[in-house]
Parts: structure tokens; C-alpha cells; sequence
């Protein structure tokens, strides 16, 4: 692997290069939709309460940035369903519409593309039995993708290269990208910026998180193919990106 090459990824040299009006948007492409589709055998599953006021005036936003830290450590206690579909809203949340190409969320993304989807792996949850879900942002809901099966530890532990800690949470969030919608617009110049769409992300949750009394860690460490299939995506046209346990301090 070239080390070069790989520097050259951090770089923005590909704007000057490349010609947009060949982009898919410029040659009049439908854009892809603003969140995965929910097959006809899904159920949606609402999550309870208003995010944006549930927890309204719980920590101090000073506070939580001089206090955000990582934790591998978490309470022997379930997460609140409010409590998940609050941290859910502060990572991926909608806000409101922008045309049907685009919505406005609680985190930033390059051209308002949002190429992320939200999996969240269900340990230990009130209302929720374990398995693997889907946040659904537009209707602020969550869809099973999978039920855990006998082997849903195991196969955490193997996605996470047995990092104990990571499968010992009671949820998992799980980012995936769908690269299509940002390369629907930048072409080529879309994957730098997917990886900066993560942070931004990532970080949301590290501070949301402490309004309910939980920690997170970010974790950009684990197997791909095994994660991939854990989430039941192709591996190609959508794909594991980060993840962060979350739990109870």
C-alpha cells in the first residue's frame, strides 16, 4: 500500500480536477432517497417523546465539552427506549426539509447529503428485544433488521475484533454509508468527506450522551466483513464506517 496515496485521501486536490458538470445531479439523475427504504415486511417502531425537549436542560453545554471523555465501562443497567431515541436525534435527527433531495439534521454534512445510516445494535434496552435496528430519522422511529439470534454476542464480539467492552454495552450504534448520495453530487471527491460527515456525528454523541447519564467511546476498529454482515448490508454499496458503545456511567 502506498503511504502517499493514502495522504493524498486528507487532501483536497480532487475539486480542482474534477469536472461537476458530469456529475449525476448536473446530468439530471434523480438523487438517491434522503433515508433507506423500509421493506414491506418491516415494522416501524415509534420511539417515545419529544428529543428535542425530553431532556432539555440536563447538562450544560460548557460542562459536557470540558468534561467529554471516552469510557470502556458501563453500569449493569438497561437504557431507557426515551433515552436511546434522544441520543439517536442528536446524531442523525431531522430538523426539517430541504425539497425531497435533502432534509436539515442536528449534525452537518458536506452539500446536505447526509450519506450515513444509523444501525444500533440492542443489548440491553427497555422495550426493545435484542437484535439488530435501524433509526429511521424521518419518522423518528427505529426498524428491526434482525432479530439477535443465539449467536448475536458472539458474533458482536468477532465484528469488534473482541473488544470486550464494545459487545459488554447495552446498545451499539453503528454508522454505515450509503456513498451514493454524496457521489451523486462530488463524484469522486465525495469519500474524504463521507469520513469527515462521521466526526461530525461521533462527536454529537459524546456530548448528547452525557444528558442521560451515559458514556461513549468511538471506535473506528473492527472487522469488516464480519460487521457488514452483522448489519445485513452488501459490503459494497453500503458499508460499516465507525461505531460507539453506549452505556451507563
Amino acid at each position: 500500500m502506498n503511504m502517499r496515496t493514502m495522504r493524498d485521501f486528507l487532501k483536497d486536490d480532487l475539486r480542482l480536477q474534477l469536472d461537476f458538470s458530469r456529475s449525476d445531479q448536473n446530468r439530471g439523475i434523480a438523487p438517491p432517497p434522503v433515508e433507506k427504504p423500509v421493506r414491506a415486511d418491516q415494522t416501524r417502531i415509534a420511539l417515545p417523546g419529544d428529543p428535542a425537549t425530553a431532556f432539555a436542560g440536563r447538562v450544560d453545554l460548557v460542562r459536557a465539552l470540558a468534561d467529554r471523555k471516552s469510557h470502556r465501562a458501563w453500569r449493569d443497567e438497561p437504557l431507557g427506549s426515551e433515552e436511546l431515541g434522544f441520543l439517536l436525534w442528536a446524531v442523525q435527527g431531522v430538523r426539517g426539509k430541504k425539497g425531497a433531495a435533502s432534509v436539515f439534521r442536528t449534525v452537518p454534512s458536506a452539500g446536505c447529503r447526509h450519506a450515513l445510516e444509523t444501525y444500533v445494535l440492542v443489548n440491553n434496552c427497555e422495550s426493545l428485544e435484542r437484535g439488530v435496528y435501524r433509526y429511521l430519522p424521518l419518522e423518528h422511529a427505529l426498524v428491526l433488521e434482525a432479530p439477535a439470534g443465539a449467536d448475536f454476542s458472539a458474533r458482536q464480539h468477532e465484528a469488534v475484533l473482541m473488544q470486550g467492552f464494545v459487545a459488554k454495552a447495552p446498545v451499539v450504534l453503528v454508522w454505515a454509508t450509503i456513498p451514493y448520495r454524496m457521489e451523486w453530487r462530488y463524484m469522486a471527491a465525495a469519500h474524504r468527506v463521507i469520513a469527515l460527515d462521521a466526526g461530525h456525528v461521533c462527536q454529537n454523541l459524546y456530548l448528547a450522551a452525557q444528558a442521560v447519564g451515559c458514556g461513549t467511546c468511538a471506535v473506528a476498529a473492527f472487522h469488516q466483513q464480519a460487521l457488514d454482515a452483522l448489519l445485513g448490508v452488501d459490503g459494497e454499496d453500503e458499508f460499516a464506517l465507525y461505531l460507539a458503545p453506549v452505556g451507563k456511567i
